[in-house]
């Protein structure tokens, strides 16, 4: 099939909805579709090799890139697409953006609507709406089930089974094979030798930097690798670092994905500290649908995962494959850090444990590839 692909992401960026978008993207070209994508023109047009590197992709799709005006709230910038994908001669639009969806319907195509998060004010639920009222070939595909109940809810509908699909995030499972020892990974990457914790992601608000930083003052006798984060954010911590004489943790910043498996290897155990509230890129809270790429990339890692007990993360983790801990709430801080530290202190003095619990979650991510999550979603269609 020809598969326009509609995205509202910045590309290239650091964001999650745009690394996620290139892997989909990806994926469809994996199973021999051709692909064209059609992006909000943000920043300098990035060529065709520095996708590749950037999102470490194999495989990256042609983009052709329109303006997009703030104040017109994407319109613009998906009429250009929506004329664009005609002339591309497109079977299929797969778009994350439900006026696009609609719009797509309009022109009389079939369609696919991927959704990570609740609609956001009174025009998302209007768009949401006339998207389940038009009629024609469609899909609309949520990543937790948490995320189809919050729909419901802000829509006040009735979302059929028959046109929702629970497709969680995926992995590149062939990145994963033959990882070398957490402390051969450490040596490939010239790290401290040593029991380590390891973090990969972004730092914005909920994503558990305070917690890091606690426990890393707390467990001295621990390294600690902090992986991810814009520019501005890494000093910042590494300053707060600094000031607070902390020596055992390593904050490497930005590293390009094609490499993101060796710093999770170089792990004995990887962390998920998330926080009762959770901030999207967009500034959402998606506290109570989340469904991070980072947890399939532990899993394929083969490390013990230690969780904060979200809902939606039981959706994909349970008690054979991760440890989980109970979300610090700010009224009890000192005893949610503390339970915090007992488990990983728990794990680290464990290593069959550890093994157990990585064992099962790798043997437990082999149904999550990209590519398996994309032909799933065309076979609905």
């Amino acid at each position: 099939m020809k598969i326009a692909l509609i995205t509202n992401s910045r590309i290239p960026s650091l964001t999650a909805n745009s690394i996620q978008a290139m892997k989909v993207a990806q994926a469809l070209m994996q199973l021999n579709h051709e692909v064209k994508m059609f992006a909000p023109k943000e920043t300098e047009i990035p060529n065709h090799e520095l996708l590749i590197t950037h999102y470490g992709l194999k495989l990256a799709p042609e983009i052709e890139f329109f303006p997009s005006i703030k104040g017109f709230k994407r319109l613009d910038f998906i009429f250009h697409a929506q004329n664009a994908a005609k002339k591309f001669g497109a079977d299929l639009i797969y778009t994350w953006l439900p006026q696009s969806a609609v719009l797509g319907f309009w022109s009389g195509y079939p369609v696919v609507l991927e959704m990570h998060a609740d609609n956001s004010g009174l025009f998302g639920v209007w768009w949401m709406r006339q998207f389940w009222k038009a009629k024609g070939k469609k899909l609309m595909t949520v990543t937790t089930s948490a995320l189809k109940n919050a729909l419901e809810t802000s829509t006040k509908l009735k979302l059929s089974n028959e046109a929702v699909l629970i497709a969680p995030n995926g992995v590149e499972l062939e990145r994963y094979v033959n990882l070398p020892s957490p402390s051969e990974a450490r040596h490939q990457l010239n790290l401290k030798q040593g029991l380590t914790v390891g973090f990969t992601g972004h730092i914005y608000k909920g994503r558990g930097a305070d917690l890091l930083f606690e426990l890393a003052k707390q467990m001295s006798q621990v390294n600690f690798l902090w992986v991810g984060g814009t520019p501005e954010l890494v000093e910042g911590w590494r300053n707060k670092l600094h000031e607070a004489h902390i020596k055992n943790v390593t904050m490497t910043g930005f590293v390009k994905h094609d490499v993101i498996h060796l710093y999770q290897a170089a792990s004995d155990i990887l962390l998920m500290p998330y926080s009762s509230s959770i901030s999207a890129s967009s500034g959402q809270d998606i506290a109570e649908v989340i469904n991070p790429m980072k947890m399939f990339e532990y899993m394929a890692s083969g490390r013990a995962i230690v969780s904060a007990d979200l809902p939606s993360i039981r959706e994909v983790l349970n008690d054979g494959n991760a440890v989980f801990v109970r979300v610090v709430e700010e009224g009890n801080r000192e005893l949610g850090i503390g339970n915090w530290k007992m488990e990983i202190e728990k794990l680290l003095a464990d290593e069959s444990l550890r093994v157990k619990l990585g064992n099962q979650a790798r043997k437990d991510v082999e149904s999550f590839s990209w590519a398996k999550r994309e032909e799933k979603i065309l076979s609905f269609i």
